[in-house]
């Protein structure tokens, strides 16, 4: 075996992987990392964020719109700390990304010496932030443990890890042999399985689909499936665009308490829940349709609904199976798109009534940019409303926090999702308070030429909070109110483009910012408007 230092094996492992591009901060436990980088920048890029925290974020968002491992890396301690938000969300969404994190030195590792950076024990501090973390012990161990990382990345369901290397390790020789990279196969459904959901399904008269983020890369066997059921598809935040917008079958998004869920379920007399954890608010157990669950990670079946066929099973082959055993029964079923689309035009009328601000400016933004745009949707009013607004026409173009609802990770994010599409347009929906959690990366979308466009609606507040206090707690203003900068000089500040626009010439402007070779970052000055997790019936807007 050749002889090589840790941070050589560790740089020749991650390449034998493919990885083309991380994320990272300097600092000293890492430094041995980066010199071997230096080496190897025509292969691996290497974008310096400005805190660390983006690392995670540009991470999981290269990750989410490609499906490929996004890997991250910085110092321990309060580095790893402050990476950990992105940690999070990628967590909660079941995105593929690797958090390389140095550590203390390893004699002094468990001996609570004070160390620079040093926290005790941090793989617990990880642990629930992860799908498998480990510490390298020797410079032989890198490679397997690179492998073991991708492995866990690339099987099952597809969640962060984190392996942490001590800086002597990355400094010290030793026999490291590089393994070559292994390509995974998902698992198929259970014969026995397919078979029973398959009849299950045959004999209802009104199923519903509801498809999860474990969906994103089997739209095709998705809507094959529908068709054939002809059953109404329900997405998640996660899987948005897995079925068009524009299909007769698509009822969009169920978010909160809004979307056509559990109507659906009302009128229905069988449901197939594919690639999700089926956490349906305010939806009691006893109330649940029968179920047919498919899922790749078995402790999610049964978890909160009764089954009655649970299927263990990658989405894409398991739909493929249940499709082909569908095929051998009866003939195809009359068409619901009619009822379905009266149905979903209904919904949009509605929700355009109670929302008529955030209804054009969301139109807006969907007419701008190119259909294949990747649009960010941050924790702001405008975010939350596109997760039932945005029209979206395929899988991987339309980002969220999931659950974890990440205040602040929408611009970072965007980056790493231009990173990984170069060549398609980028939005980010940025609220006032939450843009202001990462404005230095403007410095690294100038520097790398990442020409995100991030839209902030300014309303000068901590918008659904100052909602909630209005309707919730007699106006008793507190903790809500923001002092921004001149959004515009501070984008020109960094040599970005700065614009402003009013709600009205949202779409001239945005226009406008996507035809710039050049970050942009776009101020629309908006009111306080109603959320939809905060919905006053009958209430205009203060």
């Amino acid at each position: 075996m050749p002889m090589m230092t840790g941070a050589q094996a560790l740089i020749a492992q991650l390449r034998a992987e493919q990885v083309d591009h991380i994320f990272a901060l300097p600092g000293v436990q890492i430094m041995n990392i980066l010199d071997v980088l230096y080496e190897h920048r025509d292969a691996i890029s290497l974008i310096q964020t400005r805190h660390e925290q983006a690392t995670t974020y540009m991470a999981d968002g290269y990750a989410k719109v490609t499906g490929k491992v996004g890997v991250a890396m910085v110092v321990p301690g309060p580095g790893a700390l402050n990476a950990a938000s992105g940690l999070g969300t990628a967590y909660a969404s079941s995105s593929p990304v690797l958090l390389l994190s140095g550590q203390i030195p390893t004699a002094s590792q468990g001996k609570r010496l004070g160390e620079l950076h040093e926290i005790d024990e941090q793989l617990d501090v990880f642990a629930p932030l992860t799908k498998w973390n480990h510490r390298v012990a020797s410079v032989e161990e890198i490679p397997e443990a690179v492998h073991e990382a991708f492995r866990q990345l690339k099987t099952g369901r597809p969640r962060p890890v984190e392996l942490e290397i001590p800086p002597d390790i990355l400094a010290a020789e030793g026999e490291a042999a590089v393994i070559e990279a292994e390509t995974y196969s998902s698992p198929a459904a259970d014969a026995d399985a397919i078979a029973r959901a398959a009849a299950f399904l045959d004999n209802a008269e009104r199923p519903v689909i509801i498809a999860g983020g474990g969906t994103v890369d089997a739209s095709a066997e998705l809507i094959a499936l529908a068709e054939r059921l002809q059953a109404p598809v329900i997405m998640t935040q996660q899987s948005k665009g897995v079925i068009p917008d524009d299909h007769p079958l698509c009822l969009g998004v169920d978010y909160y308490v809004l979307g056509l869920l559990k109507d659906c379920l009302a009128e229905s007399d069988a449901i197939l829940a594919v690639g999700t954890r089926l956490h349906i608010r305010g939806y009691q157990p006893d109330a649940m349709p029968p179920l047919v669950h498919i899922d790749i990670d078995p402790s999610e079946i049964g978890k909160t609904y009764a089954t009655e066929v649970g299927v263990v099973a990658d989405a894409a082959k398991a739909m493929a199976q249940l499709l082909e055993q569908l095929r051998l029964g009866g003939a195809a079923r009359a068409s619901r798109a009619e009822a379905v689309t009266a149905m979903r035009r209904a919904f949009r009328d509605r929700i355009r009534a109670m929302t008529p601000a955030q209804s054009l400016m969301i139109d807006a933004i969907r007419a701008a940019p190119d259909d294949d745009a990747i649009l960010v949707s941050g924790i702001t009013n405008i975010g939350y409303w596109s997760n039932i607004s945005y029209p979206t026409m395929r899988p991987r173009s339309f980002v969220t926090s999931n659950y974890f609802g990440t205040l602040g990770f929408a611009f970072p994010t965007a980056l790493g999702a231009k990173i990984a599409h170069p060549h398609r347009q980028v939005v980010a929906l940025c609220g006032d308070g939450g843009f202001m959690f990462s404005p230095q990366e403007i410095s690294t979308a100038m520097r790398y030429g990442i020409n995100v466009v991030a839209i902030v609606f300014n309303n000068n507040a901590f918008g659904a909070s100052r909602w909630d206090q209005t309707h919730r707690f007699d106006k008793r203003f507190i903790a809500t109110d923001l002092h921004n900068p001149d959004f515009v000089k501070l984008a020109e500040a960094f040599g970005a483009v700065g614009m402003r626009c009013d709600p009205a010439g949202l779409g001239t402007a945005l226009e406008a910012a996507l035809a710039e070779d050049a970050p942009v970052l776009l101020e629309v000055e908006v009111p306080i408007m109603m959320p939809p997790f905060q919905i006053i019936p009958n209430t205009k807007a203060p």
